[in-house]
């Protein structure tokens, strides 16, 4: 039975990917166009040096999003308030990182510590909105992302917005200094003539790390998984479900506000109205393709990166380069289906031996 579930995990996102590409196939056929020829020149436009970088800075912050939603996921909460989350922990993080000076070490960390604790915060107002009025977190969490939205726009223009005399340049905050820049590993790893690979990347991996190690390793991420499977038995076992819904929704949040330090303090050195926006949502495309693991999701990550970057040489080669939304489309509907489909048979089967054993006896 243990190896029906490790071929859910492993076969379910394979079958959805062979369904994408079987279906890209045919659309592709369907507009005049050579699918062969097509996936050739993505596939050899991605394994560029350049589109590498591209693909694994890309990664960084969609690998994070989706670990952000995998918590609330292993405990039964749809946070898709992501998108408000970390764009809230971004603004407030730059405006301060830009207002002070400190040592690199410090200067770095403060601002992901503002980031981390002023999106944890404002996921806890979803959390507390279920457990002490009864309202569910798909709807606070889309709400709150409206509300979000318009307090950044109203904080970034008329608070953090530092006007320039004779520019009408677009709303942003002050530039980080150099201490508040996050260093690139180009040098470290002897890259040269490439564009710079963020030096938050090693940051994304102690993510990954301490997400497995709190989901699976401690009794705080026991009561989460418990309570997201059953939140009745996990009551009676000693675990209290309102307090765990706001936790998880904190830390989901918590989690949320690491998505925007990458290219804060790599690329950016700004909050501006051009700063990376709907990675929340696509956070939870790469957590159902992941299935909430961390390698999964990684690996999850790094192939919608890879279809995003190796899209942009179709308008080049006159191919329309929506494929690509499409594929990624496909693929998520597909793997919901094949995870539900694969789920209920492993149960059926769980029932069946049950069933014999309690004849036998």
């Amino acid at each position: 039975m243990k190896l029906s579930l490790k071929l859910t995990t492993l076969l379910a996102p394979v079958f959805a990917i062979i369904v994408a590409f079987g279906l890209s196939t045919i659309m592709l056929y369907l507009i005049g166009e050579d699918p062969i020829e097509t996936f050739k020149i993505m596939y050899d436009y991605g394994k560029t040096g350049k589109s590498i970088v591209s693909i694994l800075n890309r990664s960084v912050p969609l690998y994070i999003s989706a670990v952000a939603v995998a918590v609330g996921f292993k405990m039964g909460l749809f946070n898709i308030g992501v998108e408000s989350q970390y764009l809230m922990g971004a603004l407030l993080s730059a405006a301060l990182g830009a207002a002070v000076a400190l040592p690199s070490f410090l200067h770095i960390t403060l601002i992901i510590f503002v980031a981390v604790i002023s999106s944890a915060f404002w996921a806890a107002i979803a959390g507390y909105l279920k457990v002490k009025k009864g309202v569910h977190e798909v709807i606070s969490t889309i709400m709150l992302n409206y509300i979000g939205t318009g307090i950044i726009a109203y904080l970034l223009a008329n608070i953090f917005f530092e006007k320039v005399e004779l520019s009408t340049t677009a709303p942003q905050t002050d530039l980080l200094p150099e201490t508040a820049r996050i260093p690139s590993l180009n040098a470290f790893l002897g890259i040269e003539d490439l564009p710079n690979l963020h030096g938050f990347i090693i940051g994304a991996v102690f993510i990954g790390i301490l997400y497995y190690w709190i989901v699976w390793k401690t009794s705080l991420g026991f009561d989460l998984r418990a309570t997201g499977s059953s939140p009745l038995a996990a009551k009676f076992s000693g675990a209290n479900p309102a307090r765990l819904t706001i936790l998880a929704m904190m830390i989901s949040g918590a989690f949320a506000g690491f998505i925007g330090i990458a290219p804060l303090t790599g690329y950016f050195f700004k909050y501006t109205t051009d700063f990376p926006s709907g990675l929340g949502f696509a956070g939870i495309t790469v957590a159902l393709l992941g299935r909430n693991h961390p390698v999964g999701m990684a690996l999850g990550a790094i192939l919608l990166s890879f279809l995003e970057r190796s899209a942009q040489i179709l308008d080049l080669k006159d191919v329309p380069k929506e494929i690509e939304k499409i594929m990624q489309a496909v693929i998520v509907l597909t793997v919901v289906v094949a995870y539900e489909v694969v789920k209920r048979y492993v149960t059926n089967r769980q029932i069946k031996e049950a069933s014999k054993v309690v004849a036998n006896d």
